[in-house]
This record gives structure tokens, sequence and C-alpha cells, in this order.
């Protein structure tokens, strides 16, 4: 959805640890862009923040009255999602009034209202959540990262399938190399669902490479890395918090003596390269894919650096069409599995 050319995005503006601040300070970024914000939540608490960071930015403010508390259930959460800020927000993707949503808010709940509300892309059993990692070479689009702790064959190839979607948006190219994370890069390594996960795929692209670890995700060596959202959950929080533990380290170090702080001082220039490479913020934005519309999720804890970039990722996505490159995909992976269903039946025929 446009207005006078700009792209409207729908804002959770409650959603998140530092919300309204953060995210209203965040599209401040956004001053005489071709974006117009509507931005939903307590229409007193917003206009707080109004006049400090929204001059200048396209927006609208839709006051929502309904508040999620942390002691709420997931059922009482449900009920009233809908109503709140994260819910109005997804609904105004539904009815075709924003052509994104985008919330620092909790989660599952998020997950699940969207499933609720937008429904799955028909073909698709689960959504998935899948992001940029940043690579030595590359950045490598990586999922699922949470939302799916048991997976199925089919669902892995979907998420291979939205993945190689979400790639070609973010990455503006064409020839999308697509592979399985396992224990070992061996055709003969892995589980069961790995493997026959890996028959399928290499089949359906064109440039399916196999097999990677767990060390090649931070190399840049391939656009799409696919597996299943426990272990890339699991995968996912190593790395931030490894991240975090190499630059704490890295400061305590060079603050330890006066030796330390003039290497520090000659070392600036490579040391702010360093930082801004494993600062989070800066890859901060993660698609949950597999919905009818362009949902995207912003670390809750994030500062506005990084809830703009989060616009910036979702502005990326909206360039480009992804649901017709699923669709396709979508398509030729039902003729694969149609296939291996008959050559199956006519192999139980024969014993």
């Amino acid at each position: 959805m446009t207005i006078s050319g700009r792209q409207i995005i729908a804002i959770d503006g409650m959603g998140g640890d530092n919300a309204p601040e953060v995210v209203l300070k965040g599209l401040s970024q956004f001053k005489e862009t071709d974006s117009h914000f509507l931005i939903f939540g307590d229409g007193e608490t917003l206009k707080k923040y109004e006049q400090d960071f929204l001059e200048g930015v396209s927006y609208e403010i839709r006051h929502a009255d309904a508040v999620i508390t942390s002691d709420m259930d997931v059922m009482s959460s449900l009920r009233t999602g809908k109503n709140t800020s994260m819910g109005m927000a997804i609904q105004a993707v539904q009815s075709g009034e924003a052509s994104a949503v985008i919330s620092a808010g909790n989660t599952g709940l998020y997950m699940a209202l969207s499933k609720i509300i937008l429904k799955t892309i028909e073909g698709i059993e689960r959504p998935a959540i899948g992001t940029v990692i940043p690579g030595k070479k590359a950045n490598t689009v990586c999922l699922d990262l949470g939302a799916n702790a048991e997976c199925s064959v089919k669902n892995l190839v979907d998420f291979a399938i939205m993945g190689e979607a979400l790639a070609r948006s973010v990455f503006e190219k064409e020839d999308i190399s697509v592979a399985l994370l396992n224990i070992g890069s061996e055709e003969c390594k892995g589980n069961k669902l790995v493997k026959q996960t890996s028959e399928i795929l290499r089949k359906l692209f064109d440039n399916y490479v196999g097999f990677v670890e767990g060390d090649d995700i931070n190399k840049g060596v391939v656009d799409v890395i696919v597996t299943d959202g426990f272990t890339g959950n699991v995968f996912l929080k190593t790395m931030e918090g490894t991240a975090k533990f190499i630059v704490s380290e890295l400061k305590g170090a060079l603050e330890g003596s006066f030796l330390s702080k003039i290497g520090a001082l000659l070392a600036l220039p490579s040391l702010s390269k360093l930082k801004k490479k494993l600062d989070p913020r800066l890859y901060n934005g993660a698609v949950l894919l597999g919905l009818n519309g362009v949902v995207v999720k912003s670390h809750g804890g994030t500062d506005d650096v990084g809830f703009a970039n989060a616009v910036r990722f979702t502005m990326n996505v909206l360039r480009r069409n992804i649901f017709d490159r699923i669709q396709d995909q979508l398509e030729r992976s039902k003729l694969h599995y149609e296939a291996e269903a008959e050559v199956q039946k006519e192999s139980e025929g024969k014993k």
C-alpha cells in the first residue's frame, strides 16, 4: 500500500523493552523519505515524544486501548492481542492499509497473532524466523531461528524456499546458493531428517551446495543456510553471546595498563571496524516468513539505532516481491513430492 508514492509501514509503537521512546527515536532517522508510518499505541503516551522525534517524518498515530502485561497467560494475551498496538499493526497489513509491520514485542505472541490474523501462505505448513547473519566474505540468510523446535522434511524444504526468496530480496541477486546445516559436510553424515531433506533440495535448487557446518556460518560462503528452529536459536544466541564476550574482553584488555591504552589508541581505526562488524544492532530485523504479509521482528532490547536498522531491513524486503518466488518454488517442490511418492508406491508394490 502506498500514499503519494510512499511505502506504508505499520509500527507497533509499544513493543519492546524501551518503547515507545526507542521506537520513535528510531523512526526519526527517516525524515524526508519515501516511507509513511502508521504508529499504533497509547495515543497520549506517543504524543509525548512526537515533538522530540517525529518532526519531518511522514506518520500517523493510531490509538490502541488494550495493553498486554507480563503476568498474562498465553490464551489471555491472544484474546486481548487483536486490540493491542501489536494486533492492530498486524491488522493494518491484513486489510491492505500497510505493506509491512514491525514490532519489538514478545516474539511468541507476535508469531501467534500474525498466524491468526494473516494466515500462512497456501502450501506452507509453518512460518519460520529468518534473518541476515554477518560473514567474512558476505552475509548469509539463516532460518529457522526459533519458531519451530521440531521440523519435518517438508518444513525444512519450505524454509529453504522462503530463505532463497528472502536472500534474493535483501542481497538483490539472482544466483542464490542454498545449504543445510549439519554436523559435517560429508553426505554420509547427519540424521535421517537432513539426509532426506538434502535429496529433495538437490533436485529443487540449481545452486544447492549440500551440507555446511557451524563454523561455516560466519564465513559467508553460502547465501542461505537452513536448519530447524531449536538448532537455529541455540546457534543465534551462542553467536550473539560470543560477540559480546569478545568485545568485552578486548575492551578490558586494552584498558588494563598505560601501554595497553597506547596500543589501543594506535589500533583505534581497526578496533572501530571490528566493533562495527560485531555490532548486533546493525543486523537487527528478522522476517516471520511464510505469512500472507511482510512481518518483521525487531530485537526487544534494541536501541534506536537497532530499530532504525529493522526499518531499513523491512524496506529492502519490500523493494522486491518475495511472494511470487515462494509460490513458484512451492509448485516445483510439490511436483517433486508427488514424483517421489509414486516411486515409493511402485517400490512397495514390487515387494
